[in-house]
């Protein structure tokens, strides 16, 4: 029977804007004896009041739901939806305005860069003081210590204070300690971006054995949609303070990316002096056609879809040209590079297209971007989304009802024959 790590029930958080304070040192005396030791509403900031409501920022509003121990959950959502703050009000860190948090077992949080740290202390004495803060015993953080340090790399700035530390170094002791010292629940936010990608890689690599091996809880917010559906078992999609949508991190990225990008299948340009190009090249058209049974059939992973583009090229004399077609899905994975071969090109204009097979992708949502060149080696023109489109699943006579893995779902050969029927045994 699973165990709730984490409880949220009626969650509200409000701020609010502009001047701090009241104006008065008498009322400000009075709404610190009212809020913070009476624990009651504040009387100067009151809900009901149509300039205060003018004055409120709700960055939460009644978000209620709960993590499962040993469960993964990604938070996903743009920028100011309220994903550190909710980290900071299961962290302890901020109060909430309404509402209740309840937690089973020590939390860790690496909300930024040096979370915790004391900057006048050594590496080695943050490593001892971050372990004693989380109740572990000197002999439990003195176990962990140099696995801590091997992890951050750190050996030789180990006595240095953690105050000369560069950015990098301090997230990466950060993360080593916040992982290494075996909380119940570790709170991460969007702070591996500071290291290099060889130890984003090693962090990624961490998460997984801590979350799947260890049996640990961890919330997980990142813009890294890779990283999410790779970590995550669940997802939270948070919009202007209030939950969106929650469910498997596949389906919940999937759809937080298509609603975050306009489904664009044509662009066309009457006016050449208003199409994208320079003085080298002009577009005129860039179409993605669905080759679709019917018109009322929907566009899923059996669908062949042909890429068009027409262009001006505006080049005196005969040219080579070539042009690369990208396909990206919204996480930031390139799926394929197409180029054409060079082909003699006379000024005017240029027409190309390229069909993918149905079968081929897997459902979610992508993109296109093109390169255009000259002797295959100088850059003329570059496109960058030009076109965007989201692929339905289709199952048909199967029964496995989870996220079908990968990229590419080609549908080539592949099936189990009997080869006999004598025994094991012989």
């Amino acid at each position: 029977m699973s165990t709730v790590a984490i409880q949220v029930e009626s969650l509200s958080k409000r701020y609010r804007l502009g001047t701090i304070g009241t104006g008065s040192l008498r009322q400000d005396v009075q709404r610190w004896w009212t809020t913070a030791i009476r624990k009651k509403e504040d009387p100067f900031f009151l809900a009901d009041s149509a300039t205060q409501q003018k004055q409120a920022l709700w960055a939460l509003q009644d978000i209620s739901f709960e993590v499962q121990q040993g469960e993964v959950l990604g938070i996903v959502g743009n920028n100011g939806a309220g994903k550190s703050t909710l980290l900071k009000i299961i962290s302890r860190i901020v109060r909430p305005t309404q509402g209740t948090v309840r937690g089973r077992g020590r939390i860790n949080s690496l909300l930024e860069v040096g979370t915790g740290f004391q900057p006048d202390l050594t590496g080695r004495d943050n490593i001892l003081l971050s372990g004693y803060i989380l109740g572990m015993s000197k002999a439990e953080v003195r176990a962990k210590f140099d696995e801590i340090v091997a992890f951050a790399g750190i050996e030789r700035f180990l006595d240095t204070p953690v105050k000369r530390y560069s950015s990098g170094m301090y997230v990466r002791l950060a993360f080593a300690v916040a992982a290494h010292l075996e909380p119940d629940i570790l709170i991460l936010d969007e702070v591996l971006a500071v290291g290099d990608s060889e130890f984003q890689k090693k962090c990624l690599g961490k998460i997984r054995e801590v979350s799947h091996h260890t049996g640990r809880t961890i919330l997980f917010v990142s813009h890294s949609m890779q990283a999410i559906t790779n970590l995550c078992d669940k997802g939270m999609w948070l919009h202007q303070g209030k939950i969106k949508k929650i469910g498997t991190a596949s389906a919940v990225v999937n759809e937080y990316l298509v609603s975050a990008q306009r489904i664009q299948l044509k662009q066309k340009w009457d006016d050449a002096t208003l199409a994208p190009g320079n003085e080298r090249i002009r577009l005129k058209l860039v179409e993605l056609v669905p080759h679709l049974l019917t018109p009322d059939s929907p566009v899923d992973v059996r669908t062949p879809l042909t890429f068009k583009i027409e262009f001006w090229n505006l080049l005196p004399g005969e040219t080579s040209l070539s042009m690369g077609l990208h396909l990206y899905t919204y996480s930031g994975e390139c799926v394929f590079d197409r180029p054409t071969p060079d082909s003699l090109c006379n000024q005017g204009l240029i027409k190309a297209e390229c069909t993918i097979p149905g079968d081929f992708l897997n459902d979610g949502a992508y993109y296109f971007s093109f390169v255009i060149t000259r002797d295959t080696s100088v850059d003329l023109f570059r496109y960058e989304e030009c076109l965007s489109f989201e692929l339905e699943d289709f199952r048909g006579d199967y029964n496995y009802y989870g996220k079908w893995l990968g990229v590419v779902r080609p549908n080539f050969p592949f099936k189990l024959i009997q080869a006999g029927v004598e025994s094991f045994a012989s």
